[in-house]
């Protein structure tokens, strides 16, 4: 992982600090001034605490200073709950001191927009000439529950137990409700920032020092934007996959919608991004993205008490047939499969349960079993092979011995070879039996639905782990031939390139291309044609149209000359009158090509992540079915394949009802390409290879025709 011992001593200051100072704790019951120093103090920090305040003596009893420069122990770390205009000369106070971190809980800076963009400039340069890595500024602060040091550095009204997930927040709103939740559902955490507006640390600095925190399993983010993709990937893949022990992260990231977006830039005052980009960088980076603060959770719990599943097949184990039912729905549709039972299973099953339930998957105890059929079902289900994971699902009957039933449940999920999740459906009646379960540490549900998606979680998880490691391919390919025909548009101030034009620079990276050359005359045009053997295709060469269609500049199937010539002079007359501005260069004579099924590759650069690579199917369906998938660029050979195998119409291309299956060797092989073409020339802002048509298996790909442009 990059820098991570000098990111980790940076950031141990705020983590860890022997002493602190509460700068602006106040005496006034309620005010964040106080909550903060107060509960550094009652939550059993173990460090020295001061309060520094202008006026007052002591707060809580502890003797106040009027500034941090009167205090004349040494001081590691200020906590900062002061009017933001006074934020650049305290930690100008701060620095003199010599302490090493801080964390700026005012508001008041670029979320207000305004002068308090500015204002915000000059606090991170502040903190950067003095040596000081800083935490916010708008944030509720920090907790850290590891017992040595116990640091509660937050307004927040509780403090978390002690545990093994880590939790960090661009709200700070949003962290009093969490804290507020996971009390009600008994679950501890690691380690609790708020990053506020992220003027210095970042999700990047305290991603490399949660990778190698001990206390530390699982990482929870609610992102609002991210500052860097590309260094966010490097350091996210390594703690997912790379590390000596691995560790999960799971991510919301908000702002899927236009309206989200906007609410997001008025929250934190920071770019977005595009939705399609995040999508590409958790991706890339084997983090998983969760929809709600619901399924963050319980995701979190799984990962966190349970090992994960080392294939997709799922036993069930239930006293009801329609939870079963809804139990199976919900593994299907979630990725997951049935487990198919050994002959020693079925015959296990059978020995030890009554002859009315159900042998086989899912395992219907019926609806008066005790713990004695529960025992036996899991004994049994546990020990197949066949079996990669468990469900165990409760409806309270009259005769049900709910609390027996959970101990069975914790007896095997506490084996640590296989998950065992629960769900106890109800609230009340299941109460008892809940508690014994939550107390040690059993991933327990309300419904089937939520326990089959935290499951399949877990084995996406176990995919990526397993996934074979591959690098960036680099081609040979001719830069200096793609260089001057982007020198000669841009002398000419064209912002795109004609397509003969697209196709060169789609040749000179190796692209494979039909017969194709630019005829200036109807004459020419019939020369080209015979050349390149009928049919042929006719598209009209212009650097002023993006859309041959619209102007009718495109004719198809011709079969000879005088077929070729009356298609020149009707495609010219059509753009003449269509547009009668456009330069016209004459029109590309192309190979007809026929079968094959159309995909498309593309780019286009995001302003804040640089170049998006996409591919789906193509033609005219990619605007009207929006089945595509992106990465960004630069790509691994995996990636590729994995952009292929992600959209819905990947088994049309795998070979579907008999049908060949296609050439994705060929088209992954395009997509490398393309990453190494956007990345060599940041100059190209969009390109489109639409369609590339790929064959059978064996037989390639054509890129049949592009669009690229350029920044002028």
């Amino acid at each position: 992982m990059e820098d991570t011992t000098s990111r980790m001593a940076d950031l141990k200051p705020l983590f860890y600090p022997d002493s602190l100072a509460v700068i602006g704790a106040s005496r006034e019951a309620g005010s964040v001034g106080q909550s903060v120093f107060a509960n550094i103090i009652r939550n059993g920090y173990t460090g020295i605490a001061y309060p520094v305040n202008l006026r007052a003596k002591s707060i809580l009893g502890v003797k106040c200073y009027p500034s941090i420069l009167d205090v004349t122990d040494p001081l590691e770390l200020a906590v900062i709950v002061t009017p933001s205009r006074t934020v650049p000369e305290v930690l100008r106070q701060c620095g003199q001191k010599g302490v090493k971190g801080a964390i700026v809980i005012s508001a008041g800076f670029k979320e207000v927009r305004g002068e308090g963009v500015e204002l915000e400039r000059m606090v991170a340069k502040t903190a950067r000439r003095e040596g000081i890595r800083l935490l916010g500024p708008n944030c509720l602060g920090l907790i850290n529950t590891d017992p040595r040091i116990s640091l509660n550095a937050s307004f927040a009204s509780t403090m978390p137990r002690e545990g093994n997930i880590a939790f960090l927040s661009q709200s700070g709103a949003l962290c009093t409700a969490i804290l507020d939740y996971a009390k009600g559902k008994n679950i501890g955490f690691s380690k609790f920032v708020s990053m506020g507006n992220k003027a210095d640390v970042d999700e990047n600095d305290l991603l490399i020092m949660l990778g190698q925190d001990p206390n530390t399993d699982v990482i929870l983010m609610y992102l609002e934007e991210l500052k860097e993709g590309h260094r966010f990937i490097r350091i996210a893949r390594d703690i997912t996959g790379e590390l000596e022990t691995s560790k999960p992260i799971l991510a919301i990231k908000s702002g899927r919608t236009t309206a989200g977006i906007e609410a997001a830039l008025s929250h934190t005052g920071a770019l977005a991004g595009s939705d399609e980009a995040y999508d590409a960088v958790f991706a890339q980076s084997g983090v998983l993205r969760v929809e709600s603060i619901e399924e963050l959770f319980d995701y979190a719990v799984s990962f966190a008490n349970q090992p994960l599943p080392r294939g997709r097949r799922v036993a069930i184990v239930t006293n009801a047939g329609g939870p079963g039912i809804m139990a199976t729905d919900a593994v299907v549709r979630s990725g997951l499969e049935l487990a198919s039972f050994s002959k020693d299973t079925a015959e296990a099953l059978r020995m030890g349960l009554p002859p009315a339930a159900s042998v086989h998957n899912p395992v219907d105890l019926i609806g008066d079993a005790q713990h004695d059929r529960y025992e036996v079902a899991l004994s049994a289900a546990y020990a197949d092979e066949n079996v990669d994971s468990i469900v165990v699902i409760l409806t309270p009957q009259a005769m049900t011995d709910i609390e027996e039933i959970a101990r069975v449940a914790v007896k095997y999920a506490s084996r640590g070879e296989k998950p065992v999740f629960t769900c106890f459906m109800g609230i009340v009646d299941v109460s008892r039996g809940v508690k014994i379960l939550e107390k040690n540490g059993v991933p327990h549900f309300a419904f089937p639905e939520a326990s089959a998606r935290s499951l399949a979680a877990m084995y996406e998880y176990w995919d990526w782990l397993s996934r074979p490691r591959t690098q960036v391919k680099s081609f040979s390919v001719d830069r200096e031939k793609v260089k001057e025909i982007i020198a000669r548009a841009r002398r000419d101030k064209r912002r795109f390139l004609p397509e003969v034009e697209a196709l060169e620079v789609l040749d000179a990276y190796g692209f494979p291309l039909p017969k194709y050359r630019l005829a200036r005359t109807k004459d020419e045009a019939t020369s080209v044609a015979e050349e390149i053997g009928y049919p042929v295709v006719l598209k009209v060469a212009s650097p002023d149209i993006v859309h041959k269609v619209d102007v009718g500049g495109i004719r198809l199937g011709l079969e000879s000359g005088n077929e070729v010539r009356q298609a020149f002079e009707e495609i010219v007359e059509a753009v003449s009158g269509a547009r009668p501005d456009a330069e016209v260069w004459g029109v590309n004579v192309q190979e007809m090509v026929k079968g094959g099924k159309e995909t498309i590759i593309g780019m286009k650069r995001d302003p804040k992540f640089g170049p998006l690579l996409m591919f789906g199917l193509g033609g005219i369906y990619v605007e009207a079915y929006g089945d595509v998938t992106f990465r960004l660029a630069p790509i691994r050979e995996l990636s590729a394949y994995g952009m292929i195998g992600s959209i819905k119409a990947s088994k049309i291309l795998s070979g579907f009802r008999g049908e060949d299956p296609s050439d994705t060797d060929a088209l992954a092989e395009c997509l490398q390409r393309l990453s190494q073409l956007v990345t060599d020339f940041p100059v190209i802002q969009e390109l489109d290879v639409n369609p590339l048509t790929v064959f059978e298996k064996g037989r390639g790909a054509k890129a049949l025709d592009a669009r690229i442009a350029i920044g002028i």
